[in-house]
């Protein structure tokens, strides 16, 4: 049930993700020019956060799907902070 409810979580912040996700926090690239990808940078955040807080609750084991899920989310803040970085320069 708690991998449903994760799964669930994830596709809804992946699915924000792709209208326009790093442990860090949000991009100085990423200001109030581009409030959409702040918001969806600050949504992968909370969703990395929800992540980490049930591999704790399950002592990591998920079978790698959760550490996965992170280092996907990471990527997609990378990309973020691309797009940002090129409107900037439009």
């Amino acid at each position: 049930m708690k991998m449903l409810a994760l799964a669930g979580g994830l596709a809804v912040a992946l699915s924000l993700l792709a209208v326009d996700v790093s442990a860090q926090e949000p991009s100085q690239n990423i200001g109030k020019r581009h409030g959409n990808l702040r918001d969806a940078q600050r949504l992968s955040r909370q969703a990395y956060d929800k992540i980490s807080a049930a591999q704790r609750a399950n002592e990591f084991d998920m079978g790698g799907h959760a550490a996965r899920a992170k280092e996907l989310l990471e990527q997609a803040n990378e990309e973020m902070k691309k797009a940002a970085v090129y409107l900037n320069r439009r």
